[in-house]
């Protein structure tokens, strides 16, 4: 699916169901971020397939780790935009690198189906998942997985909202 927002759904899906335990801008960058190889082809005219080397399992996991090391610096910055939308999170390393290699693989999962070109199991060559659902399934399934991660995200949002907040209290004022 090159650059389309479909990989958004099932990223947002992923991200906001295993919350408490992966990095939800991570896992939003790294759900599509595979997509800038057909982008690159397409753009420099470049003698290779679309889905080549970084829509292999083996290519996705050096993004992924090569993601992970990137975002880390900046996840303080990131965990400020997450909040902006009502999801607080205080993330480490251990939340980005999963949400990293999970964005990218859940990529490769759902291309795999759709891109003859693609060797997801590289060095072994050859697509076993091509053809196994119609490309209209794959894209509506992205589709129906955003609005259902959108679901998730709003209860989370209310559940959020609804919670009593825990005042902390900064000094004894009885005891001074």
């Amino acid at each position: 699916m090159p650059f389309t927002p479909y990989h958004f759904g099932p990223g947002l899906l992923l991200g906001v169901v295993l919350f408490p335990f992966l990095d939800f801008s991570t896992m939003m960058v790294a759900s599509v971020i595979l997509d800038l190889e057909p982008l690159v082809v397409l753009l420099l005219n470049l003698p290779f397939p679309l889905h080549g080397f970084f829509h292999t399992y083996l290519g996705a996991t050096i993004i992924a780790i090569i993601l992970a090391f990137a975002l880390y610096p900046m996840i303080g910055f990131l965990n400020k935009i997450v909040s902006l939308i009502g999801l607080h999170q205080e993330s480490s390393f251990r939340h980005i690198l999963p949400a990293s290699i999970i964005g990218t693989y859940s990529h490769i999962f759902l291309d795999s189906f759709i891109y003859p070109e693609m060797n997801p199991f590289f060095p072994l060559l050859g697509n076993p998942l091509i053809g196994v659902f119609p490309s209209v399934f794959i894209y509506s399934s992205c589709i129906y997985l955003g609005l259902l991660g959108f679901g998730v995200y709003v209860v989370r949002l209310l559940y959020n909202q609804m919670k009593p907040k825990q005042v902390r209290i900064e000094e004894d004022v009885f005891f001074k």
